[in-house]
């Protein structure tokens, strides 16, 4: 009797740190908790399922009887539980010591809790680079699944794919499923008739091999549609009772069960590689447009497919500079986290040291990092969560290094893009200067409530931008897709927010522009600012723990036109950082001077950019004459003080401009996609303080202004 054919299924749940309560809710009553239960109706249909370490502490916390009903599939050997990095990181992008614990962690709670430590390892968005075979295997992870898109990129032929191998580096060994694309897009969205028919004919061309397919649960239930689809429609039943009925010929294998009875095939030796989405996701905008567009052309040729291929999903650090900055500074936290000495203060210390750790590590958390669907650059309180885990991870290690609270400022390359910046660090406070952007500050975390205020992003073109604009207008269908092909709206006209930043979404940027301006210009992005002083790269002049002073020289040139040699400007910008009660002050100063005075008047404004994340809660807001105005207000504001509150944080921002005639306030949207289709995002507020110097009757002019930052 021949040897059977063989499904090896690895169904993947995850939910990412800092993600709302409803969100989880609603994604255990549509996709979890019907999964198993389903599951629990057909006993001969045996797979793997990986959940990662936010969402199963958040079952256990709030669903314990889930872990029972799991914990009997696994003991009946129906399921196989697999691990991976506890908080779902990209392996690749964390340094090696976090990475074993990463993996560790989640194998001991998987021990812990059902009996059994895994043999597996979910690879996060199978994310792959050669160098992990020994990263894994040191964590004693026997295998993991990545896509066929991986062994065609390295010259395998389809028709090889169809059993497991293994992968090596210096010496390191790890067993490598290739996942099949098209199970995955036959699972759910296909018919049934039609996952058989693919695994029958699979099964005639390799008696006795696997076909393996790994994705998300998700797709089971939250992805629009499928809850109706697989549920009520009944497509997840109707095919797990046609793996059963087809037991004749097919065993539904657990992967680790696969492995035990089989060798491998050979050597997989794979590049740099994702799912054939992901890659297509890093490349940078107008790239990926024509990549989408030759991928259309060769859609029908798979032969040639196997040669197309985007980017890698390091590409997110060019492609967004704010994921790159998040980067940075968990790189940065992992190392000072390293380096502070483990029992100054005997166990309080280390207990310390140990919750910066897990801080550190749940900053690691991948979805802040990228963007394609699901990814969650665009998404605020996505970015935020790790950014808060690692102000409060840094600001215990500086607690526990000798002398590192005492306020010092460090020249150096912070986010790796070739130019040095100034990082002021004290007690209260750190902040990122950056010269070579107008002398603006990228990022100030404020470490009583470890809020990081300014944590923007810059409007920037996306491809799927395109297809908003050509879908607005046009009926949605009622078919089930899946999530790569739907086009979706939560609210209509959002083609409107489709602007276009000029400047990364830094704080204190100098606008010099024509006084004619006005806020409605400043709104859509119309000032017309001079570049050089507002972007351009400043020369630090000196710099102390408390102070920096930049300066730049330069043309002045409004409208496209340098007016007479009059227009030659210094600009001189001051920051002051220091201790105030119950918070810190950020001070900015700034001094223009002309060698003559000027013919036309100009207009000068400082900008600040202040993210205090959920624009409609009560608790956040503007102090207004009038009263409080929602965040996402848009409109002029008398000065010489603007007050924002947030609840949340528990923090208070005041801006002090003296002299000011007004403060400009525009929200800054971005329009993403999501996996509930597009949506209309508030990244915080751009808040002008707008002066008029009187330059045509002197040639020297300075103003201020000030950041006041409370905790409450």
């Amino acid at each position: 009797m021949p040897e059977k054919f063989h499904l090896a299924l690895l169904i993947h749940a995850h939910q990412p740190c800092g993600n709302f309560e409803h969100v989880l809710e609603k994604a255990y009553a549509s996709s979890y908790l019907p999964f198993i239960e389903h599951l629990e109706k057909h006993r001969k249909v045996h797979l793997g399922l990986h959940y990662s370490g936010p969402l199963l502490t958040w079952i256990e916390e709030h669903r314990p009887e889930y872990f029972s009903r799991l914990k009997n599939l696994v003991q009946s050997g129906q399921v196989e539980l697999v691990g991976g990095g506890f908080y779902e990181p990209i392996l690749v992008s964390i340094p090696p010591e976090d990475q074993h614990e990463q993996i560790t962690r989640l194998a001991a709670y998987l021990e812990k809790h059902f009996g059994k430590p895994p043999s597996g390892a979910w690879l996060a968005e199978r994310v792959w680079e050669p160098q992990l075979p020994s990263a894994l295997a040191s964590a004693n992870v026997a295998y993991t699944l990545v896509d066929d898109m991986h062994f065609l990129a390295a010259g395998f032929e389809p028709e090889e794919l169809f059993g497991a191998y293994i992968a090596e580096d210096r010496g390191k060994t790890v067993w490598l499923y290739p996942g099949q694309k098209a199970l995955r897009y036959l699972i759910p969205f296909g018919k049934v008739e039609d996952v058989i028919a693919y695994l029958r004919d699979a099964a005639a061309v390799h008696p006795g091999g696997v076909a393996a397919m790994g994705d998300d649960m998700e797709k089971f239930g939250v992805w629009p549609g499928t809850h109706e689809h697989c549920y009520k429609d009944g497509w997840l039943s109707a095919f797990f009772t046609a793996l059963e009925e087809n037991s004749d010929w097919l065993e539904v294998s657990t992967p680790g069960h696969y492995l035990e009875s089989h060798a491998p095939l050979g050597r997989a030796d794979l590049p740099t590689a994702s799912y054939t989405e992901m890659m297509e996701w890093a490349l940078p905008t107008r790239v990926r447009q024509r990549y989408h567009e030759v991928l259309k052309e060769f859609g029908a040729r798979p032969e040639i497919l196997s040669f197309l291929r985007g980017g890698s999903w390091r590409g997110f650090f060019r492609k967004y500079p704010e994921s790159n900055l998040l980067h940075k500074k968990m790189l940065r936290v992992s190392a000072r986290i390293a380096a502070a000495p483990a029992h100054r203060d005997g166990a309080k210390s280390s207990a310390e040291l140990l919750q910066a750790r897990d801080l550190l590590l749940r900053a690691q958390c991948n979805d802040a990092y990228w963007h394609g669907i699901f990814g969650g650059i665009y998404a605020p309180h996505l970015r935020t969560d790790p950014w808060r885990n690692l102000v409060r991870a840094e600001a215990i290690a500086d607690r526990e290094t000798p002398g590192a609270l005492a306020p010092r400022v460090e020249l150096l390359d912070y986010d790796a893009d070739g130019a040095n910046e100034l990082l002021f660090t004290s007690l209260e406070a750190q902040a990122l200067v950056k010269p070579n952007d107008g002398g603006t500050i990228a990022a100030l975390d404020f470490r009583p409530s470890a809020a990081t205020l300014v944590n923007s992003v810059l409007r920037r073109p996306e491809a799927y931008h395109t297809r908003l604009r050509e879908a607005a207008g046009k009926p949605a269908t009622g078919a089930v897709a899946s999530i790569h092909e739907q086009t979706r709206v939560k609210e209509p006209g959002l083609e409107r927010f489709l602007r276009y930043d000029r400047w990364p979404r830094h704080a204190f940027r100098v606008m010099i522009f024509d006084p004619d301006r006005t806020h409605a210009d400043y709104e859509i992005l119309e000032l017309r600012e001079d570049a050089g002083f507002a972007g351009g790269v400043f020369t630090v002049k000196n710099s102390t723990p408390n102070e920096a002073e930049l300066f730049r020289a330069d043309s002045l040139t409004l409208q496209g036109k340098t007016d007479s040699a009059s227009s030659k400007l210094l600009l001189l910008k001051q920051y002051t950082f220091s201790p105030a009660p119950n918070g810190f002050e950020a001070t900015c100063v700034i001094t223009l001077k002309f060698k003559e005075t000027l013919e036309k008047p100009l207009a000068v404004g400082i900008e600040s950019v202040i993210n205090l994340l959920a624009p409609t809660e009560p608790d956040r807001f503007f102090e207004t004459p009038l009263g409080k105005k929602n965040l996402r207000f848009s409109g002029s504001m008398p000065g010489p003080i603007l007050r924002m509150e947030d609840g949340w944080q528990r923090v208070r921002v005041s801006l002090h401009a003296p002299l000011v005639e007004e403060f400009w306030v525009s929200p800054i949207e971005t329009v993403s996609e999501s996996e509930e289709g597009f949506e209309r995002v508030y990244q915080g507020s751009q808040i002008l303080a707008v002066w008029r110097p009187p330059l045509t009757t002197q040639k020297t002019w300075s103003t201020r202004l000030v950041w006041r930052i409370e905790a409450f």
